[in-house]
């Protein structure tokens, strides 16, 4: 088991996922952002049953950056309610993690 997440977001529109992406990059509390179009999600919203398209965010990221990774996503995220579900990264590249261990600098 690695300390490394990879954290789930989506987005309404392709340039929020990007200007979110790019935020929590610049910020360093993740290595990599991927964005993923052409996603659809079906979802109750206050009462009412919704269905959106979305660009979903595959956030790459450690344990002790997701406080930190939260507060900047929901800081520029337009949703009310943002998705931020994180799941381990058991294992990897070993150089890969290298690399991620190196790019997330907390402040």
């Amino acid at each position: 088991m690695t300390d490394k997440i990879v954290v789930f977001s989506s987005c309404g529109d392709e340039d929020e996922a990007k200007r979110v992406g790019r935020h929590l990059v610049e910020q360093r509390v993740a290595a990599c952002v991927t964005v993923v179009p052409g996603a659809h999600s079906i979802y109750w919203w206050q009462g009412k049953l919704e269905e959106s398209p979305e660009w979903i965010l595959m956030i790459k990221s450690s344990r002790e950056a997701l406080p930190k990774l939260r507060e900047e996503l929901q800081k520029v995220h337009t949703y009310q309610v943002p998705e931020i579900v994180a799941l381990p990264i058991v294992d990897g590249s070993p150089a890969y993690l290298d690399w991620m261990e190196r790019e997330i600098q907390l402040r």
